[in-house]
């Protein structure tokens, strides 16, 4: 709720796009903390975004600012070995599995690290593909991307919990836009057999218990909170601007079908998401508000509203598939106008819902045509 009453109040905030770092001392609970980043934003009443060299995102509320100064050295992002040093001084007992993009911290067995590291790497580079083959111009990301990987889940919920808080126990991992980084625990607790004797962990082992029909959701979702971070970290989107919910939690699911049979490609993306489509087809046959498309796209109550979720996200999930078969260049505009978004300036409904019609066109048109190509789908 704090960092939500800051964002509110640094809204009308301009952008400061200096390299210099920013030296920024702040009393959190009492302490004083000391932060160092570069300045993203500057707000009226002096509150700071800053960017760490980690990749982490520093909100600094006007009445926790003790003193800062700035020098001039440009920001320059830590290395992977930089960011391995420091994560292990954060979580004793941890090792890191290192690949082209990523640093796996994990404290499960090494097999399953490299698992994920394999699976991660597979999405990036089907993700990026996607993306440039429609004339997105990704970039690489700036920091490496860092998954934290705990052995168990009740060692996962007592380090997420301090951020999830009781949403821990229902949330299998999640991506943190303020610190960048995904966390999840061992889905297969292989690291317990291996405790017990079972030298069953390898690789090719892990991927078959996790390619069973059983697990397809439970995999699909650290897909999800993984598509989140490639997302952020490529260009596509922001962290903290004003990205509606439905096109980013839509991009998510659009890409969660996990493909755990091929070793290099990733046929799967794109492929029909059968849990969402049963759940906009429930949702058609309530039956939908005449106003639900407007409702979904102007504002992201729906998909944060517990008893209305469900319905939102299928119907996101939906509406990206469908725009991005039936509308690809129209989607295309409209999600690199989304990319240019500056952070923590926020649009209000008739703002987002005016974008979108400028992108798509008439909107009671474009519900007809939605919903009759999407009771076509099988």
């Amino acid at each position: 709720m704090r960092l939500c009453l800051f964002l509110i109040s640094i809204s009308l905030a301009c952008p400061h796009f200096a390299a210099a770092v920013e030296h920024v001392v702040l009393r959190q609970n009492g302490e004083e903390v000391s932060v160092a980043g570069r300045l993203l934003v500057t707000a009226e009443d002096d509150g700071m975004l800053l960017l760490s060299a980690d990749g982490s995102l520093w909100t600094v509320p006007p009445e926790e600012l003790v003193r800062h100064k700035h020098d001039d050295q440009p920001m320059t992002p830590l290395s992977s070995e930089q960011l391995a040093v420091r994560l292990r001084r954060e979580l004793p007992g941890f090792d890191i599995h290192v690949t082209q993009h990523y640093l796996i911290c994990h404290n499960t067995s090494r097999a399953y690290a490299q698992w994920c590291g394999a699976l991660f790497e597979r999405l990036y580079k089907a993700f990026t593909n996607f993306w440039s083959r429609k004339d997105f111009d990704l970039r690489e990301p700036e920091f490496p991307l860092v998954a934290v990987v705990f052995a168990d889940q009740p060692s996962y919920a007592a380090y997420a919990g301090k951020e999830l808080g009781d949403a821990v126990n229902a949330i299998i991992g999640y991506y943190s836009l303020r610190s960048n980084r995904m966390t999840m625990y061992d889905l297969t607790g292989v690291e317990a057999l291996r405790r017990a004797g079972d030298k069953r962990s390898s690789a090719a082992q892990i991927n078959q218990m996790l390619a069973r029909p059983e697990a397809e959701r439970t995999v699909a979702t650290i897909i999800h909170e993984a598509t989140h971070q490639i997302a952020f970290n490529c260009g596509l989107q922001t962290r903290y601007a004003d990205i509606p919910l439905w096109l980013s939690e839509g991009v998510a699911i659009y890409f969660e079908t996990p493909d755990l049979t091929n070793s290099k490609g990733w046929r799967t993306i794109g492929s029909v998401n059968q849990v969402r489509l049963a759940g906009f087809r429930e949702y058609l046959a309530r039956p939908r508000p005449a106003d639900s498309l407007a409702t979904l796209v102007s504002s992201d109550e729906r998909l944060r509203d517990p008893k209305q979720s469900g319905d939102a996200y299928a119907e996101a999930w939906a509406l990206n598939y469908f725009l991005i078969r039936q509308r690809p260049k129209q989607y295309l505009a409209y999600v690199k106008t989304l990319s240019e978004k500056k952070q923590l300036i926020w649009d209000d409904a008739d703002s987002r819902l005016r974008e979108f019609t400028q992108a798509f066109g008439d909107l009671k048109q474009l519900d007809a045509e939605f919903v009759r190509q999407m009771a076509k789908v099988r």
